[in-house]
């Protein structure tokens, strides 16, 4: 039974860690970048946020409520890293984080659910005709959260690293990986079958 959930637990984790997929990294580095280690509690929130989203889309997709076309799906999920990444661009170094603090929380439980949906295809491939979906997608999500958590802490220390040891200013910081982010991204999104 503890192998079952480990093993569930790694799937989750994988597929995120996955360097071949790594649209959910940038996603996670972009929401991560203009914070500090100071920051936890915003951004383990946002991150919880962005998990909810996805997880709940994940739910309704894998038990058939919902249904998009995955073209579509993997459109939005580059298109919602750009968002993310230029909103960054054009805040860094401003003081008016807090104050756009609700929207940035709706908009990160939004971009979960576009997430999830991209989740959901890798999910019904590995719970196949399983009878225990509900369980396995429990584990299946907290694999996907463990990952996440490990990629922030990751683009948090790296970000600690630039600001101290190479006295890159914060929004120095957030603008080149941000841009870095946004030059990655738009090659994802001209390639997708969506518009092509």
């Amino acid at each position: 039974m503890l192998e079952n959930f480990w093993f569930n637990v790694q799937y989750g984790m994988n597929h995120v860690l996955d360097i071949n997929g790594y649209d959910h990294i940038l996603f996670l580095m972009v929401l991560s970048v203009p914070y500090v280690f100071n920051d936890w509690k915003r951004v383990l929130i946002l991150v919880t946020t962005f998990t909810v989203g996805h997880t709940l889309s994940l739910v309704l997709a894998a038990y058939g409520v919902v249904s998009i076309n995955g073209k579509l799906v993997e459109f939005l999920i580059p298109l919602t890293i750009l968002i993310m990444a230029l909103y960054n661009v054009f805040t860094a170094g401003k003081k008016s984080k807090n104050s756009k603090l609700g929207l940035l929380f709706f908009t990160t439980l939004f971009f979960g659910l576009i997430h999830g949906l991209g989740f959901a295809r890798e999910f019904k491939m590995f719970a196949g005709q399983s009878e225990g979906k509900l369980e396995l997608l429990i584990e299946f999500a907290l694999g996907i959260e463990l990952a996440q958590v490990i990629i922030v802490f990751v683009v948090l220390f790296i970000g600690y690293l630039c600001q101290t040891i190479f006295r890159f200013s914060r929004r120095d910081w957030v603008m080149v990986l941000s841009a870095v982010v946004v030059g990655l991204v738009i090659p994802m999104i001209m390639a997708s079958d969506y518009i092509n």
